[in-house]
């Protein structure tokens, strides 16, 4: 989920203008220069409310919960945080702050009371996700009609998180608890099989292009689309090479505020110019029986 601080809506064109007025993002170009500060050891800092909690417990998991999502894969985006800040404030929902504080700060709001684990790491995952595909400076507004799309994506990245945080608690136990590794892995089930109901519901045996071609004018509004997740979820696991693809995301001004057949070209665009392998937007693209990107 994307949020703005809570205040007005002059203050948030004010706070989005003088954002821009500093040193600007700079234009998509071919092959950026790769960052030797990447996502994956970015500084992190941590804080809020954590209840009954240590925060140093807690950033033990959203750690481990990072190194795991992002362990062998290719940061090459040139939109990468140099800092990354989580912060517990209940209650409420997760959410990007896409704040006004440090230039190149990615600021994840989580709401996780007690040692609730399992959940801290879902939200963080999801958040993440958001940050890795560029969806996280002041002008990532949610936008229709791809924000589905942007929050799909995002949600299957953490579920897939969720698989590697469960093989990793068991194999090196944070907090020396290994069989928690074990309440990771059901979490995870609950949330998938959930999923794959709506799925089943939705789809039937037709498929995702069909389902697509029925739902998508529905889909315009709508954030998380359910019934599409275990199908992501399922192509992130199937080529671990496709999470490289999600770093190439909303490169351009218009972010998720385009046509899904521009959307996708403009992402293949993206993938070229840094070098990514390129296999997630074209396999989306057959999976929702989308128009080919021009050669």
């Amino acid at each position: 989920m994307i949020g703005w601080p809570c205040c007005s809506p002059a203050k948030r064109a004010s706070l989005s203008r003088n954002w821009r007025d500093l040193t600007p993002w700079p234009q998509a170009r071919a092959r950026p220069e790769p960052s030797s500060v990447t996502l994956l050891n970015a500084p992190l800092e941590v804080t809020g409310d954590w209840g009954k909690s240590l925060p140093s417990s807690a950033a033990a998991v959203i750690s481990r919960m990072r190194e795991v999502c992002l362990a062998g894969i290719r940061l090459l985006s040139d939109r990468q945080p140099s800092g990354l800040r989580v912060e517990d404030r209940p209650p409420g929902l997760a959410y990007i702050w896409l704040h006004n504080h440090r230039r190149r700060l990615a600021w994840i709001v989580v709401d996780v009371q007690g040692n609730f684990w399992c959940q801290l790491a879902y939200q963080f995952g999801h958040e993440l996700g958001h940050v890795l595909d560029n969806f996280w400076d002041p002008d990532s507004k949610p936008r229709p009609p791809c924000q589905w799309l942007e929050e799909s994506l995002a949600e299957a990245f953490s579920l897939r998180g969720l698989g590697k945080l469960a093989d990793s608690w068991e194999q090196r136990p944070l907090f020396n608890d290994a069989p928690y590794a074990n309440a990771v892995r059901q979490y995870r089930r609950n949330i998938i099989e959930n999923y794959e109901k709506i799925a089943s519901t939705q789809m039937g045996d037709s498929g995702v292009a069909a389902w697509f071609r029925e739902y998508r004018s529905a889909l315009t509004n709508q954030a998380t689309v359910p019934a599409v997740v275990p199908a992501i979820l399922h192509e992130l696991e199937a080529n671990p090479r496709s999470i490289e693809d999600i770093g190439a995301l909303n490169r351009w001004p218009e972010k998720t505020g385009v046509p899904i057949e521009q959307y996708m070209r403009l992402w293949e665009k993206s993938c070229e110019e840094l070098g990514t392998a390129g296999v997630l937007p074209k396999r989306l693209v057959n999976l929702l029986d989308l128009p080919s990107a021009e050669p």
